[in-house]
């Protein structure tokens, strides 16, 4: 059955500390529902309340056009390991881009990874757990490096101008802050 907290408790945030995966769910009104699976070490939870995942760049920009508009967010973080149980973190973020004021002390949380795009900060008003026992079982081999190296491949010019090319604008033409 699920179950609904105003916010995280120990137990959950050491959940989330252990998920090598993770699900980034936001939508523009009346548009279509963006989800995006996330993984390496992109998320931390900054107390009971709040988050902060690193976005690096991608093949499309949806999330941060979403945010700018209508600034609800979910993550969702499955077990697939013998425990089974589904996270789900309902809230408002906010999209910090390269050149904003606040994207080098917000960087320090992270990795120096080639290609990071935006910054999320999120503020959690409700948590839900539920069961979890049709998700299948499943085994975390690596992390890809694909897109790390392209990225470095890439230098911070070529980033630039792929951020100008593909992700300036959501599948909707909607400005995205690049």
């Amino acid at each position: 059955m699920a179950k609904q907290f105003d916010c995280f408790n120990d137990e959950q945030i050491a959940f989330i500390d252990e998920q090598s995966l993770f699900f980034v769910a936001t939508a523009d009104r009346d548009e279509e529902v963006n989800v995006s699976p996330k993984g390496m070490d992109s998320l931390r939870v900054i107390d009971n309340t709040h988050l902060i995942w690193l976005n690096l760049t991608g093949s499309g920009n949806e999330t941060a056009a979403h945010i700018l508009n209508q600034n609800r967010m979910t993550l969702m973080w499955c077990s697939f390991g013998r425990s089974p149980l589904v996270l789900r973190a309902y809230g408002q973020a906010q999209c910090h881009q390269p050149n904003d004021p606040d994207w080098a002390s917000l960087r320090t949380f992270f990795p120096n990874y080639h290609g990071a795009r935006q910054i999320f900060t999120m503020t959690i008003n409700l948590v839900q757990t539920s069961c979890g026992f049709a998700v299948p079982h499943y085994t975390f081999v690596s992390e890809r490096t694909t897109l790390l190296d392209w990225a470095k491949q890439q230098g911070p010019t070529g980033i630039e101008q792929y951020w100008q090319e593909k992700n300036r604008l959501s599948i909707n033409n909607k400005e995205t802050g690049i």
